[in-house]
C-alpha cells in the first residue's frame, strides 16, 4: 500500500462503491477505498429471501440503537447501518424506489442549487439496468440491476393488494420509478439474475480490476487529516495499528449518515459545543454536522388468511432448505425476490401535492428478523408517513472513534406528525377491508380492530412502530446562507478545502421511498462534479400529480367506505 493517492474515499457503501468505480473509470486517478468491514460474498447477503439475516449480524452490520425516544414513550430502536463491501446495499431489504420528482425539486427549494427531478434524472437512468428495458425515465445499460422479482404470478395475493387499492378510489400505476408515482402497483428491487444487486456486486467488482484502485478492509477511520484548513489525508486503524495516508486532489466521506457525521466530528469539523463536551480540538465550527436528522418508522399491519397460499408455510428448515438449494442451483424460485412485490404510494390527506405513505405489501405475517409471529397463514402491508416534520441529532460522545455516537431521531414529535399516523392506520385499514380482499381476508391480528380513536392509535403506534432503517439527511446540503448546511451544492464541506460528503447524509430533506436509489444516483452525480465534468443534459419529462390533489385526498370514492 503506497502513501499518496489522487482521492481517498472512506465507506464502500451505496454511494462509496460508486465513486470507485466512477473515480477510477478513466485510468488516471490512484484511489484508495478504506471500509471497516470485509467479504460480502455470504450466501446470506447475496441470495434475495435471507436479508433478514445480514441486517441483524454484527459481522455485516454496525448494530447501533438510538437513545430513549420521548415520542416513543422511551423506547430505543435499532439502527443497523451496514459494515461489509456494499454497506447498508449489502444488508437491506433491496426495495429500489428512486423517490416521487417532487422530492428532488424539494431539495433544490431547500438550497441545494441545481438538484431538481429533471438534473437528477438523468442519473437515475445512468445507473440503471431495468429489466423492462429503456425508456424516457428508466436506464437499461447501467451497473445497477432493478426488476420486478417474480412478476407478482406466484401469489394471487400481490394482485388483490393492488385491486384493493383501485376499489378504495387510489390509481393504479404501471411504473412508480417512472412517469407515476402515486398509485398502487408492482413494487421494483435491486437484484440482477436471482442475485443481490449490491453496488459491491454491480459497481465495485468491476472496478476492483484496475490497477489504479486499492481496497483496504477491516479498518476504522480515525479522522481527517487537515492542514489548517484543508483536508490533506486520512487516519485509520487497522489491526490496532494507526495509518496515515494522503490524498493528493480530495478526501471524500461516503460513511453514511451516522458514520459521515462521526468521522466529521472526531476530525474536529462539527458544532463546537459537541466537539467540546466529547474532548475533541475544534478544527472548524461546523454546527449543521449531525443535525436535521430524518428516518422512516413503519408498522406491519396484519391479518389471517383464509386460503392456505402464504409464505408462512415457507418458515420451516425443510421448505428453507428447498429454497435455498434451489436458488444456490437456478438463482431462481423464492430464494431470488425479497418478497415485497406489489406496492402503493398515496397521499394521507388533501392539500398534499406528493404521496407521504408508502405501502410494502408482504404475503406473509411475521417479523423482520423472519421468525413467524403466529400459528397459521398471513399476510401484512408494511406501512408508514414518509415525510416525517421531526428533526433529529447525531453526536459523538469521546474522542475514541470504537465509541458509538448518541442517535437521536426525536421522532413523532410534531402534532402533524401524530396525525400522518392516525390517518395512515385509518387509510390503510379501510384499503385491506375492500371486497378485493374478502376472499383472503380473516381476522385483524394488528393492530387489531379495538384500536379506533386517536388516543388508542397514538399509543398502539408508540409501543409497535419500528424504523425503516432510513437514516439520513445529518450533513445537508443547502446553501451558502443557511447556517446549518454542511455540504454545498457540489457536495464540498463548508469551509474545508478537499473535503466533500457524498452519501444519503447530504439529503437536504428525506424523500419519499427508500434510500439506496436516491445515494447512487448522488454518488453518480457528484463523481462527474469531482472530476469536473460537464453534468448530464437534464430531461424535461412530464410527472403525473393528482389532478384534484388541492380538493380531494384520492381521485375516486371507495366501494367499501369505514364508520
Amino acid at each position: 500500500m503506497q502513501q499518496r493517492y489522487d482521492y481517498i474515499i472512506v465507506g464502500a457503501g451505496s454511494a462509496g462503491c460508486v465513486l470507485a468505480d466512477r473515480l477510477t473509470e478513466s485510468g488516471e486517478n490512484q484511489v484508495l477505498l478504506l471500509e471497516a468491514g470485509g467479504t460480502d460474498k455470504s450466501i446470506f447477503i447475496q441470495m434475495p429471501t435471507a436479508l433478514s439475516y445480514p441486517m441483524n449480524t454484527e459481522k455485516y452490520a454496525w448494530q447501533f440503537e438510538t437513545t430513549q425516544e420521548k415520542g416513543l414513550d422511551g423506547r430505543k430502536l435499532h439502527c443497523p447501518r451496514g459494515k461489509v463491501l456494499g454497506g447498508s446495499s449489502s444488508i437491506n431489504g433491496m426495495v429500489y424506489v428512486r423517490g416521487h420528482a417532487c422530492d428532488f425539486d424539494e431539495w433544490e427549494e431547500h438550497g441545494a442549487k441545481g438538484w431538481n427531478y429533471q438534473a437528477c434524472l438523468p442519473y437515475f437512468r445512468r445507473a440503471e439496468s431495468w429489466q423492462g428495458g429503456e425508456d424516457n425515465y428508466r436506464g437499461g445499460e447501467g451497473p445497477l440491476g432493478t426488476c420486478n422479482g417474480n412478476d407478482m404470478a406466484l401469489n394471487p395475493l400481490y394482485q388483490a393488494f393492488i385491486d384493493a387499492g383501485q376499489q378504495a378510489g387510489y390509481p393504479q400505476t404501471d411504473d412508480y420509478n417512472g412517469y407515476q408515482q402515486e398509485g398502487f402497483g408492482p413494487m421494483h428491487m435491486t437484484v440482477d439474475k436471482g442475485v443481490r444487486a449490491s453496488t459491491s456486486n454491480a459497481y465495485l467488482r468491476r472496478a476492483l480490476k484496475r490497477s489504479n484502485l486499492t481496497l483496504v478492509k477491516g479498518v476504522v477511520a480515525r479522522k481527517v487529516l487537515l492542514d489548517g484548513k484543508k483536508a490533506v489525508g486520512v487516519e485509520f486503524e487497522k489491526r490496532g495499528s494507526v495509518q496515515q495516508c494522503y490524498a493528493v486532489k480530495e478526501v471524500i466521506s461516503s460513511a453514511g449518515s451516522i458514520g459521515s457525521v462521526q468521522l466529521l466530528q472526531l476530525s474536529g469539523i462539527g458544532p463546537k459545543t459537541v466537539l467540546e463536551k466529547a474532548g475533541v480540538e475544534v478544527a472548524h465550527d461546523l454546527p449543521g454536522v449531525g443535525k436535521n436528522l430524518q428516518d422512516h418508522l413503519e408498522v406491519y399491519f396484519q391479518y389471517h388468511c383464509k386460503q392456505p397460499i402464504t409464505l408462512n408455510s415457507k418458515l420451516g428448515l425443510v421448505s428453507k432448505g428447498m429454497i435455498g438449494t434451489e436458488w444456490i442451483l437456478t438463482h431462481k424460485g423464492l430464494g431470488a425476490t425479497n418478497h415485497f412485490e406489489s406496492c402503493a404510494f398515496i397521499r394521507s390527506r388533501k392539500g398534499l401535492k406528493w404521496p407521504n405513505i408508502q405501502y410494502h405489501f408482504l404475503p406473509a405475517a411475521m417479523r423482520y428478523d423472519g421468525q413467524a409471529a403466529f400459528d397459521g397463514h398471513g399476510f401484512q402491508v408494511h406501512v408508514g408517513p414518509n415525510k416525517p416534520e421531526s428533526r433529529g441529532t447525531v453526536a459523538i460522545t469521546s474522542a475514541n472513534p470504537h465509541d458509538k455516537p448518541r442517535i437521536e431521531f426525536n421522532y413523532i414529535s410534531t402534532v402533524q406528525d401524530r396525525q400522518d399516523w392516525r390517518d395512515c392506520i385509518r387509510l390503510t385499514r379501510e384499503i385491506l377491508m375492500q371486497p378485493a380482499m374478502d376472499e383472503y381476508r380473516g381476522e385483524e391480528i394488528q393492530p387489531g380492530m379495538d384500536i379506533k380513536s386517536d388516543e388508542a392509535i397514538d399509543e398502539w403506534v408508540k409501543e409497535n412502530v419500528e424504523s425503516a432503517y432510513h437514516p439520513s439527511c445529518s450533513c445537508k446540503m443547502g446553501a451558502d446562507d443557511d447556517p446549518m448546511a454542511v455540504v454545498d451544492e457540489t457536495c464540498r464541506v463548508r469551509g474545508i478545502q478537499g473535503l466533500r460528503v457524498v452519501d444519503s447524509s447530504v439529503f437536504p430533506t428525506i424523500p419519499n421511498g427508500n434510500l439506496n436509489a436516491p445515494t447512487i444516483m448522488v454518488a453518480e452525480r457528484a463523481a462527474d462534479m469531482i472530476l469536473n465534468k460537464a453534468p448530464l443534459p437534464t430531461q424535461d419529462l412530464p410527472v403525473w400529480i393528482a389532478p384534484q390533489w388541492q380538493e380531494k385526498q384520492r381521485i375516486n370514492s371507495p366501494k367499501r367506505k369505514l364508520g
